[in-house]
């Protein structure tokens, strides 16, 4: 069975490096930056396309919602209302996670990738290849299970903090523009967490490892503070990324040997 396996491995890396031994790979620092960028802008245009399809589907969102927090109630956990209303009426807490939760998200990814990209080059395709997995298993989630967020259900008795106290976040990703109906998983901490264990793995500095290592705590508080996810998301969120970033170790380790390996893994 383990000689079949391995067969049936090697057969896949064999006919995906025959695919790319034919396809011209990006080569010099401004072709593969350019490729870098058209990747990207790759995958923020087919999260939109899914933004599309889960708009029509509301009903759908709000239901799911409501069966989260059965859960979360079931297991005794559900507990995002009391921890919100922690820091409700203390408008520095309010504002210090609110800015958590809008600056440490896009804006922390954006420069982690350009710092690696030019300074850390051995690992970039591996912790990009991680956001764009992790990426593409949040989008089938949103799409197969989408999740309206706590901030949505004041019934329950949410508040939505960034609405009420900040309009940086309008400017910084305008609803327009954004899928309201993805708290689940929360990529938000899910992409938090890779940066910072690219953070810890790079660093040459003890403080700086520990930062690492620190970075998804606030992260965490945040997204469940501000009212945008459930702590099932969060947990959702964790072991996506993880899983996309062993994928892309593995994806790494197959074409180690290859072509492709210095551009794609």
């Amino acid at each position: 069975m383990a000689a079949v396996t391995e067969t049936r491995e090697r057969s896949f890396t064999d006919t995906i490096t025959t695919y790319f031994s034919k396809v011209p790979l990006p080569q010099g620092h401004v072709t593969r930056f350019t490729f870098e960028i058209l990747l990207i802008a790759v995958a923020y245009v087919s999260y939109q396309l899914v933004r599309g399809i889960v708009e029509g589907r509301v009903e759908v969102a709000f239901s799911n919602a409501d069966a989260l927090i059965q859960v979360e109630r079931s297991l005794g956990i559900f507990r995002e209302v009391q921890l919100q209303s922690l820091i409700i009426g203390n408008e520095f807490l309010v504002d210090f996670f609110n800015w958590v939760y809008i600056w440490g998200h896009l804006p922390v990814v954006g420069a982690l990738a350009i710092w690696i990209y030019f300074f850390r080059r051995r690992i970039f395709a591996r912790y990009r290849n991680a956001f764009l997995i992790s990426g593409a298993i949040g989008l089938v989630i949103f799409v197969t299970l989408p999740m309206a967020p706590p901030r949505f259900i004041a019934e329950v008795g949410f508040i939505d903090t960034i609405r009420l106290y900040d309009d940086a976040y309008r400017a910084l990703q305008y609803p327009a523009f954004v899928n309201q109906y993805a708290a689940m998983p929360s990529l938000h901490l899910g992409w938090n967490l890779l940066v910072g264990l690219a953070v810890f793995e790079t660093a040459k500095v003890w403080i700086w490892k520990a930062f690492g290592l620190f970075m998804p705590i606030p992260m965490l508080a945040g997204i469940i503070f501000t009212g945008n996810h459930f702590i099932l998301d969060a947990v959702a969120g964790v072991a996506v990324a993880l899983t996309a970033l062993w994928l892309a170790g593995l994806l790494n380790r197959r074409f180690a040997d290859t072509r492709i390996h210095a551009v794609l893994v």
